[in-house]
C-alpha cells in the first residue's frame, strides 16, 4: 500500500524526522502540511516536494499555540475536507538539563511543544477523524520516555513518557470510532536536535545513529497500513549501541 491521495499533516516538518516524513509520505501520492515554528525550514519542504511534483503546503506555527493550530487545520479541512493522517513529530530539549539547573521555562518549553502540541493537535483533527470514521495520530517519542535518560535531559525525558501515555490514552478513549493512534519511540537519531547538546556527538558517533529517513520508513509504515490494522508502539533503535557517558554534563 502506499499514501497516495492521502491528507497529511506533519508538525516539527522542517528538518530532522519530519522533513524525512514530509518528503517520503508526498513521494508516495500524499498531500503533505509541514507545520514548524520557523516559517522559511517549513517553506523550503514545501517548495523542495513542489519541485519534485508533489503536493504540500507550509505553516510556520508554534504547535504550543492553540488557536493557530486550529486555524491550521480548518484550513486543511477547508481545502482537501478531511485529515487521514496526523504526525506529532514537533519537540526539543532544553540546554539545562538536570533537576537543580532546570528553569521553569525550560520546563514549559519542552513541555509545549513535545506534550502540549500534540494534545492540541489531535484535538483539532480528531473530530474530522470520528466523522469519517477513520484517522491514524503518530506520536513520536523516544528511548529517553522509557528510560530516564541524563543525556536528553530531565524535562525531555518526562514529557516523552508522557506522549507515550498519551497515545495509549488516545487509544483508550478512541477505541471502537476508526481510528488508531501509534507512538513511534526511535533511540538515538541523527538529526538537528543533537547539536543542541551539551556535549555534542561526534561525526563518528553519529555515523552509528538511526538516520532521519529511518525514523521516516517506520512513521510511513503505520500509515500505509490498511485501516483494520494498527500498531500501537514501534521502537526503532540503532543496532550497534554506544557508551554515551563521556557526553552526560551534569551542568
Amino acid at each position: 500500500m502506499t499514501l497516495d491521495g492521502k491528507v497529511c499533516i506533519i508538525t516539527g516538518g522542517g528538518s530532522g524526522i519530519g522533513r524525512a516524513s514530509a518528503i517520503l509520505m508526498a513521494e508516495e501520492g500524499a498531500a503533505v502540511i509541514a507545520v514548524g515554528r520557523t516559517a522559511s525550514k517549513v517553506e523550503a519542504v514545501r517548495d523542495e516536494i513542489a519541485a519534485s511534483g508533489g503536493t504540500a503546503e507550509a505553516y510556520g506555527i508554534d504547535v504550543g499555540d492553540e488557536e493557530r493550530v486550529c486555524g491550521m487545520v480548518n484550513e486543511v479541512l477547508a481545502k482537501y475536507g478531511r485529515v487521514d493522517v496526523l504526525v506529532n513529530n514537533a519537540g526539543h530539549s532544553s540546554p539545562r538539563r538536570m533537576l537543580l539547573t532546570t528553569t521553569a521555562d525550560d520546563l514549559r518549553s519542552v513541555y509545549e511543544s513535545n506534550l502540549v502540541g500534540s494534545v492540541f493537535c489531535a484535538q483539532a483533527v480528531t473530530p474530522s477523524m470520528k466523522e469519517a470514521g477513520e484517522g491514524t495520530i503518530i506520536n513520536v517519542s523516544s528511548m529517553a520516555g522509557v528510560s530516564a535518560s541524563p543525556l536528553a535531559g530531565m524535562s525531555y525525558s518526562a514529557a516523552k513518557a508522557a506522549v507515550i501515555n498519551f497515545t495509549a490514552f488516545l487509544n483508550a478513549e478512541l477505541r471502537n470510532t476508526g481510528i488508531r493512534a501509534s507512538v513511534v519511540i526511535p533511540g538515538e537519531v541523527d538529526t538537528p536536535i543533537l547539536d543542541g547538546r551539551p556535549v555534542v556527538p561526534s561525526p563518528e558517533a553519529r555515523q552509528t545513529m538511526v538516520t532521519a529517513e529511518d525514523t521516516a520508513e517506520a512513521i510511513a509504515l503505520i500509515a500505509r497500513l490498511p485501516q483494520r490494522a494498527a500498531i500501537p508502539e514501534l521502537i526503532i533503535r540503532p543496532t550497534w549501541m554506544r557508551d554515551t557517558s563521556a557526553e552526560i554534563n551534569i551542568a
